[in-house]
């Protein structure tokens, strides 16, 4: 099969390449998937970049000789390992975690994942829809629903263009939730919206504070976060008493900060998010809840932007520089 690999840490023009590997075979209770499309995020450009990020994500670092990126993908599967049903042959997929602690992940002709790591995938779902649904849906339900019922409240949503952002706006409508987003251009605010946002407000205008009191007059009581220390001064005057905080990302700084006095007065719960080191029970959970919802006809996808599997490292640029929507690679 051919593969993209990096065997060192570095940047994507340096150390991505594509070469041609066996193909994989399934272990017990795993299933081999066919990709077609790998799906790139954060997570894929930041492991390739340093190291010491895999070992944050809940990898044990550099899985030598090489590493094949990519968490997330779709495809169909071609074969299962003992104690995995045989009729999955053939079936369609979405494939998430792959590369969690493991050296092959979805930049390849074939993945072996746990079988429950690769849901089914509607017949009417194109493949480049569901190689974007892994983390971002993943991440988005887990931060909606770890803690409490959102059914009838007001949820915040920092950066509802995101991938993550855009999922937690989709699954909080699901849930019955007012959801209000928040963005920094017109274009992004048209995705928000499209996404169900109630209110869409730009956080970079002067009174974007006062904005969200007003439309948040009751109080916010759930927020999904993609910029803890920078959002939480511009938000913390609408909170409700009790509100919950859920943080999915790491800022440049990789440390976060909240005013703890203010936190304290509000108290707050503030729940970090990873899905890396999240108990497989959990990820499941999350996992079905999102596969019900795509089978429904419910998600919708964000612009995708695609690659040829040569142009891996321009792919993972894409995503390092902040690109709007969802950066694919196509899988020959």
């Amino acid at each position: 099969m051919l593969a993209a690999i990096f065997e060192r840490t570095g940047s994507a023009e340096e150390v991505l390449r594509v070469v041609s590997l066996p193909d994989p075979a399934p272990d017990p209770g795993e299933v081999r998937v066919r990709v077609r499309v790998s799906g790139v995020n954060p997570t894929d450009w930041k492991a390739r970049a340093s190291g010491s990020r895999l070992e944050a994500d809940g990898g044990p670092g550099l899985i030598w000789p090489y590493q094949i990126p990519g968490q997330d993908g779709a495809g169909t599967i071609d074969a299962v390992g003992p104690g995995v049903d045989a009729d999955r042959v053939g079936e369609r997929v979405w494939v998430h975690l792959a590369a969690a602690g493991r050296p092959h992940g979805t930049a390849a002709g074939y993945v072996c994942v746990p079988a429950d790591r690769a849901l089914p995938l509607p017949d009417g779902v194109p493949f480049e829809q569901g190689a974007g649904i892994g983390i971002p849906f993943v991440t988005a339900h887990h931060c909606l629903h770890a803690d409490r019922d959102i059914q009838g409240a007001t949820v915040l949503v920092t950066g509802g263009a995101g991938a993550v952002g855009n999922a937690a706006v989709q699954l909080a409508k699901l849930a019955g939730a007012r959801v209000i987003a928040t963005v920094s251009s017109p274009r992004k605010a048209e995705l928000a919206s499209a996404a169900g946002a109630d209110v869409v407000l730009d956080y970079g205008e002067p009174d974007f504070s006062s904005d969200l009191r007003d439309a948040a007059p009751d109080g916010i009581q759930h927020v999904v976060d993609v910029a803890l220390t920078t959002n939480f001064p511009t938000y913390v005057g609408a909170l409700q008493q009790q509100a919950v905080i859920a943080s999915y990302a790491v800022e440049a700084s990789g440390v976060a900060t909240v005013a703890h006095m203010t936190a304290m007065e509000c108290n707050l719960l503030v729940r970090f998010v990873l899905l890396y080191t999240l108990p497989d029970s959990v990820l499941r959970h999350a996992a079905e809840s999102v596969n019900a919802a795509l089978w429904a006809g419910q998600l919708t996808a964000l612009p995708m932007q695609t690659f040829a599997l040569d142009q891996i490292a321009q792919a993972h640029e894409a995503v390092e520089a902040g690109t709007v929507g969802r950066v694919l690679v196509e899988i020959p």
